[in-house]
């Protein structure tokens, strides 16, 4: 009589806890994703390795309004880039100096104006980490 006897119904709990799994790391990469593109400011980095350099032949200090100070001078962006297409940039050497509350999108915006006016030396003052 064993074939008309009814099976009890089991619900199987390890699918269950893999589609679970799979939720969670599918939430954490989305939130891990999301923390960079939310436009936090960042401070500028210091560096352990930072060397001094000579002099260099521009400099451009991002204030902490955001406007870019460039030999005395308040700029824009667009402002610097007319103003380094007016010079040779074959050997101008830019180097962006950073308050420390300066976002990082004020610097990329420093970045894409000083490479539109197509200086190919670019670099980032930084201090010293250890002589705080």
């Amino acid at each position: 009589m064993r074939y008309l006897e009814t099976k009890k119904a089991r619900i199987e709990i390890i699918p269950m806890i893999d589609i679970m799994l799979f939720l969670l790391v599918f939430f954490a990469m989305l939130t891990l994703r999301m923390i960079p593109t939310s436009g936090h400011l960042t401070k500028l980095p210091t560096s352990s390795t930072a060397v001094s350099i000579p002099a260099p032949k521009l400099l451009v200090e991002i204030q902490q309004d955001g406007t870019l100070l460039v030999e005395g001078q308040q700029l824009t962006p667009a402002q610097l880039t007319d103003k380094l297409r007016a010079q040779d940039n074959s050997k101008t050497a830019v180097t962006i100096a950073g308050n420390q509350t300066a976002s990082l999108q004020q610097v990329m915006a420093a970045i894409d104006a000083i490479k539109k006016g197509g200086v190919t030396e670019l670099g980032l003052a930084t201090r010293n980490g250890d002589s705080k």
